[in-house]
Formats: C-alpha cells, structure tokens, sequence
C-alpha cells in the first residue's frame, strides 16, 4: 500500500467501515466495451448503478426490489412511499451490502420525510463515505447529493453552524483536481463560521482538512494540531497532521504524528501500513 492510500484511508475511516460493510462503492464491473464508454460519459448515472447492481442479484431478491420500487411508483400516499424507500435502503444496506443504492434510497427518504435529522443524518452519510472515492463520477453524485441534503436541513434550521460546515465540506472533498475554485469556495463557506465562532472545533478540522487538500500546509497544521489538543483520538486528525507535515518536508513532525496515529488504529491492515511509512521516513 502507498502512502498516499494510507491518507485515503484516513479521510474515509467511517467510509473505510461502510466499504467492508457494504462492499464497493463502484458499480459493478462491465464487460470492456460497456466500461469504455461509460469512461467517456460526462456524469454518473445513479439509476443505471442501481440497475447494474439489481442485475447481479439472485432472482428472488431481483423481485423483493422490484415489487418495493412498484410500490414507491404506485403509492400516492407519502407514508406508503417513505416506508418503500426504507425498505430499500434497509434491504441494500443489510442484504445485498451495496452502498450506492443504500445510500440514493436513504437520501430519497430523507427528502420525503423532510426532517433535520434525517436530512442530517443523511447528509453526513453521503459525505462521510464521499472522502476517499477517486471516481469522478461516483464523487460527484456524493457530493451533489449531500449537498442538497446539508442544504435542506438549513432551510429548517438556518442558523445551524455545523450543516454549514457540511455544506463546505461537500465542496472540499467533492471539488474536481482541476477546479481549484471549488475547493477554495468550500473552505471559504466554512471561514465564515470560524470567523464567528473560532472555538468551532468542526469548522478547524474541516479548514485544517482543506488546507492539506489545498497545499496550504503551514496553517493546515497549525489548525490540525489545535483540533489534536481537543480531540486526541481523532485518527482522521492525526493522519491529515502526519500527511500535512510530510508534504512540507519535515520528517521527524510526520514521524510522530504517524506514530500517534498507530496508536489509536486497530485495523491490523493499517496498522501494519503506517508502521511500513514510518521506517520509510526514518
């Protein structure tokens, strides 16, 4: 595992638990022809993953998913059709372990049940498991979705500092490599916060995230290691530190934050990779 995996795997620790839960991320593979051309299109069709993923399942689940999407198409009430679309999710979630359509009915429920927490809670799903995806795509569904999630939840509660942060951070971890702007538009949204309340500890992460995403190392750090103070056995904290550090150049700073790390790390896996970075920087 390179290095630049381990930082990956840092940003998306929760996503790391819903990838070995739930399997890829990814729709399933294509035959060569189906991939190609799927490469060139401009946008990730979620129903087209979903489809893909109904296909590989067995015959008696292919019909348990289709009588339950009938039902949502059907249903002119709207507690008929939120319960479909939780059965999906639970159906998706628990059964075929595939995160894509877990995640597009969780969301679709938290539209129709319009409500904070479940905005929220799907909001902060989507973008938790955002970090990390390196398909373009697949990225850009998860970030669009999450979001217009953070977004309706401001709507009921506008005040709310933390689905601002939210919604910068959809842009931070969603933001394409060649457009730079919308990463700093991210950080940007969530200055605004820091700004007014600088004891935010969400909002330091996230900038302090950011700046290593940005190549602002210097403040990037300096944020970091104040959030470490407050929230030790923060792993995603102590990663980004050691990333941060490293990228600048100072070894023995990178060193001590990947030991901290190691520390609070019980997937052996990972463990095993940061103990490999270590002796490489030494």
């Amino acid at each position: 595992m390179k290095k630049e995996q381990i930082i990956v795997i840092g940003l998306g620790f929760i996503a790391l638990f819903g990838i070995y839960f739930w399997g890829n991320t990814k729709p399933p593979q294509q035959k060569p022809a189906a991939a190609a051309a799927e490469k060139t299109a401009s946008t990730f069709d979620i129903q087209t993953a979903i489809k893909a993923a109904t296909a590989q399942l067995p015959a008696n689940q292919q019909a348990y998913v289709s009588r339950l999407n009938e039902s949502v198409v059907r249903g002119d009430v709207k507690d008929q059709q939120l319960k479909s679309y939780r059965q999906l999710a639970g159906f998706w979630s628990d059964s075929a372990h595939a995160f894509l359509p877990f995640a597009f009915y969780t969301a679709e429920a938290a539209k129709l049940e319009n409500s904070k927490k479940s905005l929220t809670f799907a909001a902060q799903l989507l973008l938790n498991n955002l970090r990390g995806v390196d398909e373009p795509g697949v990225k850009s569904w998860l970030s669009a979705e999450s979001k217009t999630l953070f977004e309706k939840a401001l709507v009921l509660d506008p005040d709310n500092d933390s689905l601002k942060i939210g919604v910068g951070s959809t842009y931070i971890f969603g933001a394409p490599a060649d457009n730079p702007q919308e990463l700093m538009q991210g950080i940007q949204q969530i200055l605004a916060v820091s700004r007014k309340d600088s004891t935010n500890i969400y909002a330091q992460k996230m900038l302090g995230i950011g700046g290593v995403v940005s190549g602002q190392y210097d403040k990037a750090v300096e944020r970091l290691e104040k959030v470490a103070k407050a929230t030790p056995h923060d792993l995603e904290v102590l990663l980004m530190l050691a990333e941060g550090y490293e990228r600048m150049g100072n070894k023995a700073k990178a060193i001590e934050w990947y030991k901290r790390a190691a520390e609070h790390v019980e997937n052996a896996g990972l463990k095993t990779e940061l103990e490999k970075r270590i002796q490489q920087l030494q």
